[in-house]
């Protein structure tokens, strides 16, 4: 069956925003196939689209340095979506993202400092592979420039690079004949400040007008700041309704939808407040992650419980596995504030309650890890002896905040919506298809 373009889709949902049908899409970050099991069977049960979202670090090439999840490229990670979907009879919409890709989008290009030249190659590298593999959404994003620490890059070159990767893009997608693909372009690096809508408007503008010299398509979804923005385990960032709104409706004036980075840990009033916002995508990753980490570490305090009981003779060392190579991976520095954004490994390591707090932060890093596999299958197998399912415990656990996202983004129901809504207009013949 012919898969539904993301454009369609997002067209779709542009209009039904026009009849007071409002959806806001979630992108998911795939930290583990427990978190795709989660997603996959939430969709078929509340019957709305999936879109999972993947950074450089998280997924790539195997020659570019591959992926921290599941050590998954392009390939194995689209073969891993497809098999859960499987799986679990999902038979509905989903979409496999790029998210951050192009030049310094990995960690060490960027702290190589890279030259323009040798970045961009490699970024189109990673991007053909994308491309190979089926992705249906990729994020151009030239934004993160090592010559330009602390500063924003100027929009002139985002848009010089950002055309260049688009014609790259679909120079490549047409010349093996594939389906069409969506893109994703911002303006700036997600900082939890707010982007203007006048800085917007000349974005899309000249965008527009370089894409349209070229005979390229525009982008299906514009970042836009909203002033979200995660810090350690928490929404640090204050949601800007009227700013939200304002730039979701000149989206809209060019056909495109508004994405918001950085939407994890928010309250349920401001989750309700991206309806009337008419928000149209949010991404949500390391929010599930911490989901993950602390379901294992409530299965770890039941197992030192039934060890008291006598019901198992040993526990197994999950939390303590899970912490040393939370630590010792320093992503959590990414999530840090001030001065414990340098604090060495050694020094984290002698506070106690520092240490538990990398843990929540930065567990789910180690996830593939042999060590921490080891254990997670240990523990699995003590609670099997008492008649536990850790790993759907795990499953469940994940899908409580996947949940009160799909509620408050009205998404139940929302792909029968959806392709009701592309099958009305290509009858009526307004373009959506």
């Amino acid at each position: 069956m012919k898969k539904t373009p993301i454009k369609s889709v997002v067209k779709a949902l542009l209009e039904l925003q026009n009849e007071g049908k409002s959806t806001t899409l979630l992108g998911i970050g795939p930290m583990s196939h427990n978190l795709l099991q989660a997603s996959f069977e939430l969709a078929r049960d509340y019957d709305f689209p999936l879109m999972f979202i993947a950074s450089r670090n998280q997924v790539d090439m195997d020659e570019l340095g591959g992926g921290y999840v599941n050590s998954w490229n392009q390939q194995t990670f689209v073969k891993a979506i497809r098999n859960m979907a499987k799986d679990v009879n999902f038979d509905g919409l989903y979409y496999v993202c790029r998210d951050h890709g192009g030049p310094w989008q990995r960690d060490n290009e960027r702290n190589a400092h890279l030259p323009v030249k040798e970045a961009m190659e490699l970024g189109k590298k990673s991007y053909l592979a994308d491309i190979e593999a089926g992705f249906d959404l990729l994020m151009i994003d030239p934004t993160k420039d090592p010559f330009e620490r602390g500063k924003v890059v100027p929009l002139k070159d985002v848009i010089e690079r950002t055309v260049e990767l688009i014609e790259y893009c679909e120079q490549e997608r047409k010349s093996r004949n594939l389906p069409e693909i969506g893109y994703e372009v911002g303006t700036e690096e997600t900082n939890g400040g707010l982007t203007s809508t006048e800085v917007y408007e000349t974005f899309i503008l000249r965008l527009q007008e370089e894409l349209g010299k070229k005979g390229l398509p525009m982008p299906t979804f514009i970042v836009g700041q909203t002033g979200t923005l995660v810090r350690r385990t928490i929404q640090a960032g204050k949601f800007n309704f009227k700013n939200a709104f304002e730039l979701a409706q000149m989206a809209k004036k060019y056909g495109v939808g508004l994405k918001e980075h950085n939407g994890d840990y928010l309250d349920d009033v401001t989750l309700l407040e991206h309806i009337p916002s008419n928000i149209t995508a949010t991404n949500v990753a390391p929010q599930y992650g911490t989901e993950e980490t602390r379901a294992y570490l409530k299965l770890a305090d039941l197992e030192q419980k039934l060890v008291k009981h006598g019901l198992i003779e040993e526990a197994s060392r999950v939390k303590d596995t899970l912490l040393v190579h939370a630590i010792k991976s320093e992503r959590w520095r990414k999530w840090m504030e001030g001065d414990q954004v340098n604090l060495s490994v050694e020094e984290i390591m002698k506070d106690d309650t520092l240490s538990l707090e990398i843990l929540d932060i930065a567990g789910h890093y180690t996830f593939n890890n042999d060590e921490v596999k080891a254990e997670i299958d240990k523990l699995y197998e003590n609670l099997r002896k008492v008649n536990i399912d850790g790993q759907r415990f795990v499953v469940e656990y994940i899908k409580r905040p996947i949940r009160d996202y799909v509620e408050c983004f009205n998404l139940k129901g929302s792909s029968t919506r959806i392709l009701s809504k592309i099958q009305s207009s290509q009858l009526q013949g307004t373009g959506v298809n």
